[in-house]
């Protein structure tokens, strides 16, 4: 027996996704649904290559009654006038916005770091998704942290454009192709011209001088890792479509050489370690894109510190970083709760 799963923002890039990760994965599924706004009512969905073609229903005349699962891709606004309806209803939503991450009363899962705080979810019938860069890093720094104890984490990033949508890698095309022919390359979905260019800016400033993805990576750390792990971060946008990359350095309270760090990681869940000291002994971006795992690379140790070491985290943003990821969190809610399929 299966369940009956509802995928809200199924026109998106994550929503999309969410549906190839369902039918790769085979996820018990007695009936689907495919939801987005009203301009998407009718579009034709595939269903992975399962041959299955979805149309899509509009989010305001949809009935989440009787359904077990939402898995929402639609951003805080709409999620923020459905998610509380779904989950009135009995569904339970495993939401990918920012909206819930930092609630109390809401789990904020990264299955691989902390399956136990799902239990947390009957409080609101919800379940947060962090942010893209933050769940691949905590994959990371999981095993690591039970090795040694971190203390202190400083992550630079370099994200790829499809962490904005559709309308950044359009963007990104546009702009290259018109650079090539002679034309303007005007931003519109980024703040300064993304082609062949680098950008210290993702989410809006906060007061304090940090960028709101920035905080989002020390929170959301914090909440799913350990409170105590004190966290710096700097997010950059990258001109690359797909695959979000970040150097990670790391301070631990006990000692750990790099030839340690690697064995655990090369046994940790969700992990490839591909760590060779040569040229192409490590991965970019482009060869992680379509993959489950989070790859790491270049590990080595810190010399200026005590107890440090650094390492290079790669992985499919769309994927680990929001569709996998809210996927993984529905089979852990099977296991541990729903006791289907």
């Amino acid at each position: 027996m299966g369940y009956k799963v509802v995928v809200v923002g199924a026109t998106g890039n994550v929503g999309r996704e969410m549906l190839t990760i369902l039918a790769e994965r085979e996820f018990p599924i007695d009936e689907i649904a495919a939801v987005a706004s009203p301009r998407s009512t009718g579009t034709d969905i595939e269903f992975g290559e399962t041959g299955k073609i979805l149309k899509c229903k509009n989010i305001e005349h949809f009935d989440f009654t009787g359904w077990d699962i939402a898995l929402f891709a639609a951003g805080s606004g709409p999620t923020a006038e459905y998610a509380p309806k779904a989950a009135a209803a009995g569904c339970i939503v495993i939401d990918n916005s920012s909206l819930y991450r930092m609630d109390p009363d809401v789990p904020l899962i990264v299955p691989e770091v902390n399956p136990d705080a799902i239990d947390g979810y009957t409080k609101k019938n919800i379940i947060a998704n962090p942010n893209c860069s933050t769940a691949q890093m905590v994959v990371a720094l999981k095993p690591l942290h039970d090795a040694a104890k971190i203390k202190r984490v400083v992550v630079s990033t370099y994200q790829s454009v499809s962490g904005a949508g559709k309308a950044g890698m359009d963007e990104l095309f546009e702009q290259s192709r018109n650079i090539f022919v002679g034309d303007p390359a005007e931003p519109k979905k980024f703040t300064k011209q993304i082609a062949f260019n680098v950008i210290p800016h993702i989410d809006v400033f906060l007061d304090d001088g940090l960028t709101k993805e920035e905080w989002k990576m020390v929170a959301e750390t914090k909440k799913i890792l350990d409170p105590k792990v004190k966290v710096t971060a700097t997010c950059v946008r990258v001109p690359v479509f797909v695959g979000h990359s970040e150097s990670i350095n790391i301070e631990f309270e006990n000692e750990i050489s790099a030839q340690e760090a690697q064995d655990i990681l090369r046994e940790a869940p969700g992990i490839m370690l591909v760590d060779k000291r040569e040229d192409g002994g490590y991965i970019t971006p482009i060869e992680c894109v379509g993959d489950f795992a989070t790859f790491i690379s270049r590990v080595r140790e810190d010399s200026t510190i005590e107890n440090g070491l650094n390492l290079w985290c790669v992985s499919d943003n769309l994927r680990k970083g929001a569709a996998l990821n809210a996927v993984q969190i529905a089979e852990l809610l099977g296991r541990r709760h729903l006791k289907k399929g």
